[in-house]
């Protein structure tokens, strides 16, 4: 490759891309484009960050309250693998709702407070806000522009002051905005960056506003007029201190013309960035003041700057708040300052203003907050808390309830690649288990009606864990408890939403989690990072008591018992192991049990409406086979239920499915998940010798004994891990150590 060549062609990309992104602007090109576009022009800090929410989509995912909307921007891949957040669907349309009140609002008047338990997503959830605004900040549509102020070199234009004039033939005012390097003395940024119509006089700033909103069929930015409701930062914002104070001394020097005065402004695109802290910046809980000035011409020696600011006193503010103006600013932990570091926000919540000492910082930012709950509670015991609750909007980001969610923030974290080794299935979802286990509460059976107060009072922790996830009522209950317990499931998830001491707010949290996966890959027992190593270090969690507080806890019904946890989550192991193993060996088809259950259906159908059917054999018209539907019911039916009612209750599922996906073909083991996990155990259970005999060779195969196995078993073995490999994800090591497991505990 020529290096010239390249140098010149990367240089000339780089120029189309500036000059396509317009970066360099002057005002009169800059007042075009915002009559072209006001609406995208015209928002303040929470239109936009709203604009970015909707920028990205949203899609409806399943939840136990029916459906919920997530949006994309919380799937950002882009900033690593901390960069999604699993779950949190409530919050995420909290916060909508709260960016759409200050829309609606005109103006940012509080402050968005994140609480929960530590680990629970919430910076996560900003950290994806932040990232979204980024690439949002690039697209076109996406575009923001603040003030500079140039002053071209004395040796180029010579005038009365310093500056003179400069016209086209044909007499039209032009810029300074875009002339070279050398050709400028001095360039003067907004540190602020205020919006660039702020250069405008106000009046007439808003006749443009009104003008160019309703060329665009938005009304007057009042909201009545039209759909868009121009922010009061826009509407009536003024110069930061500096341009104000430069703008004047050019007003003054210029004898009032004001189109001269703005031959000095040069509208430069920025863009969101948190690394450089442009628009966006977190405050840890810190000791220092978040906005400081510094003065900037008070010797002349070290700023060359132009006569007409020489009696003029600039000041440049600087600090998280400044950075942060135009986007949005994030408080981590803020209760962990003390209550004198961020009495500001008091005001500034509510007038968007921060008084210094020379003079007051008028911003436009999202202010975001987080904190713990134990530090929240205390902060509620203060009597400053009264004058903070009506400036604040408490978000509740609670851990997670739903396993396979979970899951989902260990699966992005913990790879191959992040441990050093495989992971086998199940290390990572036996981990969730655990972790949801020990944060679900137990139901109050005084909340729901008399009927049902026995069934809510009897459901175990596994059994509430499955019908969060699944919507799968217990093996146990008959047909018609099913049913209830199902229809309770919404219920019983936003039980405690209102209650201080919530379901979510205690319990293991993701980095305990995260930690403990870790630690179980660095087991030397193992080649793998598989479910064993998992629920050793879950042992050792249980033991810890001093360590993790969510182990004190009081053991109610089953509820809180975290050493009872771990062997609940060994047996989900076991069984999901044990299903796997006995698949892949292909002892019976998934076709086969489909079959058995559409026949059954079928001669249930023609026995509830009371009809003959065509014997598949003879082609002769008879009755229901009752005797082929006792065999099966005998199996797949739960003890106690009567066979009527079981009966009419499937064929009643069935129209309830129909209803529900018209245009979908039937899926039996969707419907009757029981059904089919009753006919596997009992097919299984059965044939428990020929099982146990495959799985030894298995174990033969992978140990120095293969010799000892015909090739006709070799051959089965070789099919098995196969299908275990491919379908399931089992390397070898992984799946010789789940079989001797499985082997030990249920076929010894």
């Amino acid at each position: 490759m020529d290096a010239k060549g390249y140098l010149q062609e990367v240089g000339t990309q780089v120029n189309a891309d500036f000059v396509k992104n317009r970066s360099i602007l002057s005002f009169e090109e800059y007042l075009s484009l915002f009559i072209n576009d006001p609406r995208a022009q015209a928002r303040n800090a929470a239109q936009y960050l709203r604009d970015v929410m909707d920028h990205f989509g949203t899609e409806t995912v399943p939840h136990p309250t029916g459906t919920i909307r997530r949006f994309k921007v919380f799937n950002t891949e882009g900033s690593g693998r901390d960069g999604r957040v699993a779950g949190q669907e409530e919050v995420q349309n909290a916060i909508y709702r709260v960016l759409g009140n200050f829309v609606r609002a005109g103006r940012i008047n509080k402050l968005i407070f994140l609480h929960g338990p530590n680990g629970s997503a919430k910076s996560t959830l900003v950290n994806a806000l932040k990232a979204g605004m980024e690439t949002y900040s690039w697209l076109p549509q996406g575009a923001l522009y603040r003030i500079a102020w140039v002053f071209p070199s004395e040796k180029l234009i010579k005038g009365s002051i310093g500056f003179g004039e400069r016209t086209d033939g044909n007499g039209e005012l032009t810029t300074f905005a875009h002339l070279d390097a050398e050709n400028i003395d001095l360039r003067m940024p907004c540190e602020l960056r205020d919006h660039p119509m702020f250069a405008m006089p106000p009046g007439e700033r808003r006749k443009v506003l009104e003008t160019a909103l309703k060329k665009k069929g938005l009304g007057t930015g009042d909201g009545e007029s039209g759909d868009y409701i121009l922010s009061d930062y826009v509407r009536d914002g003024e110069l930061c201190s500096k341009c104000r104070r430069i703008y004047t001394a050019l007003l003054n020097s210029y004898n009032g013309d004001w189109l001269k005065v703005m031959r000095h402004v040069q509208v430069e695109r920025f863009y969101v960035s948190r690394r450089y802290q442009v628009a966006t910046v977190t405050v840890e809980p810190q000791m220092s003041v978040d906005a400081v000035v510094q003065q900037i011409t008070a010797d002349r020696t070290q700023l060359n700057v132009p006569a007409p600011l020489h009696s003029t006193v600039l000041f440049e503010p600087h600090g998280p708040l400044v950075h942060a103006n135009r986007g949005l600013i994030e408080y981590a932990d803020l209760l962990k300052r003390p209550l004198e570091a961020f009495k500001y926000l008091l005001g500034f919540s509510e007038t968007s203003e921060v008084p210094l000492e020379p003079f007051v910082l008028q911003l436009d930012e999202v202010l975001i907050a987080s904190s713990n709950e134990k530090h929240l509670g205390a902060f509620k015991e203060l009597p400053d808390f009264a004058s903070f609750k009506g400036r604040i909007e408490l978000v509740r980001v609670p851990y997670l309830r739903r396993y396979r969610t979970e899951q989902q923030i260990y699966d992005a974290q913990v790879s191959a690649t992040t441990v050093g080794k495989h992971v086998a299935p199940h290390a990572t979802e036996l981990a969730a288990m655990w972790a949801v286990l020990t944060r679900l509460k137990k139901p109050i059976p005084d909340r729901y009606p008399s009927d049902v107060k026995e069934l809510i009072d009897h459901v175990t922790p596994v059994e509430k864990l499955h019908l969060y996830e699944e919507g799968a009522p217990p093996d146990r209950l008959s047909l018609a408890n099913t049913k209830e317990l199902r229809k309770l499931r919404e219920e019983l998830f936003t039980e405690s939403d209102a209650y201080p001491n919530y379901e979510g707010r205690v319990g293991a949290s993701a980095r305990e989690i995260k930690t403990a996966l870790f630690n179980a890959a660095q087991n030397p027992d193992y080649k793998c990072l598989n479910g064993l190593a998992v629920l050793e270090e879950l042992e050792a969690i249980c033991k810890d008591k001093s360590v993790y507080e969510f182990l004190l806890q009081e053991v109610v019904d089953g509820y809180h018992d975290h050493e009872e946890f771990v062997r609940v989550a060994e047996a989900e192991y076991l069984d999901r192991v044990d299903t796997e193993v006995r698949e892949s060996m292909g002892l019976v088809s998934e076709g086969q049990y489909r079959e058995l259950v559409e026949r059954y259906i079928q001669g249930v159908s023609h026995w509830v409406r009371g009809e003959k059917m065509r014997n598949r054999i003879t082609g002769e018209m008879e009755k229901p086979d009752e005797q082929r539907m006792q065999e099966v019911e005998a199996i797949v039916m739960p003890r106690g239920e009567e066979v009527s009612e079981f009966r009419r209750g499937l064929i009643s599922s069935i129209g309830a499915h129909r209803l529900d996906n018209p245009d979908l073909a039937m899926d039996y083991p969707r419907i009757f998940p029981d059904m089919f996990k009753r006919l596997r155990d009992h097919y299984f259970e059965e044939r428990k010798r020929v099982l146990r005999k495959n799985k030894e060779n298995v174990l033969k195969y992978l140990s120095e004994d293969r010799n000892q196995l015909s090739t006709r078993e070799q051959t089965q073995v070789q099919g098995t891990l196969k299908t275990m490999a491919e379908r399931y994800g089992y390397c070898e090591y992984c799946a010789k150590d789940a079989i001797l497991f499985l082997m030990k505990k249920r076929y010894a």
